[in-house]
């Protein structure tokens, strides 16, 4: 299939999805921190319950 290769491709347009936050993002430290306490909870929670 090489006669397909880069047929998909377009310049134009960009992901923004993936782009790294920007310096002093308060809302992206705030979301990945309580993202990991609940992570974290829920690790010591099955721990201690035995669930």
């Amino acid at each position: 299939m090489a006669y397909q290769q880069g047929h998909w491709q377009n310049e134009s347009w960009r992901d923004t999805m993936v782009d790294p936050a920007a310096s002093g993002d308060g809302a992206y430290v705030t979301g990945w921190t309580i993202s990991g306490l609940a992570v974290i909870g829920t690790i010591v929670a099955v721990w201690l319950l035995g669930i």
